[in-house]
């Protein structure tokens, strides 16, 4: 490990809610732990409330340690943006982590970033360097972003990619995504159940995460009769909240006669209740049509749970094929269906979920870490 830094990192943070929060949440943790002294801002207005497509953007509980973060970061008022950069000068921190996810923060972070003193190394952690759905402007904002940065960090190929076309002057450091690690222990499967009303023995599948176009549940709902054809039993959990209309995926279940096999959770589930949606499922399902990398692999895996998910992105990248999970083509549903179907046929979980505890050991927030000193130090 290099010497102990001050570092301060920018991005969302409690009270605000979802995975890139609790991402910063996590790093910071993990560079405290490692001896660095950490800062943290966030935002006082992260979106609009008329752009934001769910209920609510923040977190009822705080997160355990969670980080003091100032709110001053206004995403619509660039006068926050100057206050923002005023006191990280005043922190004068050994480098700035920004977290990039969405070119529409590009304009306040892109400026914040620009005005920091030469002194400080200012990183970004890209997420996405582009959105999975594109609008006009997209990678002249990204580019804004990047190219104010001294170091990027990536956690796919696909995102290297990206950040090479859009910044191919900013030294890039790659690593995986770790596995998140505040959702809590594990809960037994026959108690996860009983607290949802499953049936403690059916085969159950597990959808996860806010419900939009590009990640591909309706590709599994086309793929549930021919699972149900073979598993008569089994059950499709949908825990997130719809940030498309809903109306077309229950007509679609309404037509498909899956109303007794699909279940919708549709609202945000709080950090303190993730375990037992993890401990109900044997297997977790990621039909992305679309993607860098997902958060949700990494909660399934820190609850031991194997993965099938598409080959999208780097999405195969955190899922080795038949090791942690299945991988299969996307917008396919008889493919999809035919890896759960295997998936309990052949009795896979036992194998699989032992191939989900060597990529966690073989990964973790200490990689992370290492590829942010390096860029750091500027090695």
């Amino acid at each position: 490990m290099s010497k102990p830094q001050h570092i301060a990192l920018v991005g969302p943070l409690y009270p605000y809610r979802g995975g890139i929060a609790h991402f910063t949440h996590s790093l910071g943790r993990s560079l405290a732990a490692r001896g660095h002294r950490v800062s943290a801002v966030t935002f006082s207005r992260q979106y609009p409330e008329f752009l934001f497509p769910g209920r609510t953007q923040f977190e009822m509980t705080p997160p355990q340690g969670a980080l003091d973060a100032p709110r001053l970061i206004d995403v619509l008022g660039p006068w926050s943006w100057l206050r923002t950069a005023r006191h990280l000068r005043d922190l004068a921190p050994d480098a700035v982590v920004f977290q990039h996810w969405m070119p529409f923060f590009a304009p306040a972070l892109g400026t914040v970033a620009r005005r920091l003193d030469g002194g400080t190394r200012r990183l970004a952690v890209v997420h996405n360097a582009l959105p999975h759905e594109r609008r006009p402007g997209d990678r002249a904002l990204s580019r804004y972003f990047l190219r104010a940065c001294d170091g990027l960090l990536v956690l796919s190929d696909s995102v290297r990619r990206d950040v090479e076309a859009l910044a191919p002057d900013v030294p890039v450091r790659q690593a995986s995504h770790p596995t998140y690690d505040l959702f809590g222990k594990a809960v037994p499967r026959a108690e996860a159940r009983a607290a949802l009303g499953l049936p403690p023995d059916a085969p159950v599948l597990l959808f996860f995460g806010f419900i939009r176009e590009y990640k591909g549940l309706r590709v599994l709902l086309d793929a549930m009769p021919q699972i149900r054809a073979r598993l008569p039993g089994v059950r499709l959990v949908v825990a997130g909240e719809f940030y498309d209309d809903e109306a077309p995926y229950r007509e679609q279940v309404r037509r498909l006669g899956l109303e007794e096999a699909v279940r919708f959770d549709a609202e945000y589930v709080p950090t303190d209740r993730v375990a037992r949606y993890f401990g109900a499922a044997d297997l977790v399902v990621q039909p992305y049509l679309s993607a860098t990398q997902s958060g949700v692999a990494q909660i399934a895996f820190h609850f031991e749970r194997p993965v099938v998910t598409t080959d999208v992105g780097g999405l195969a990248e955190s899922v080795p094929h038949e090791r942690a999970g299945l991988v299969v083509p996307p917008e396919d549903p008889a493919a999809l269906a035919a890896a759960a179907v295997r998936f309990f046929e052949e009795e896979m979980a036992e194998a699989l979920e032992e191939g989900v505890r060597e990529v966690r050991a073989a990964t973790g927030w200490g990689r992370i870490c290492e590829a942010l000193e390096g860029l750091v130090c500027k090695t």
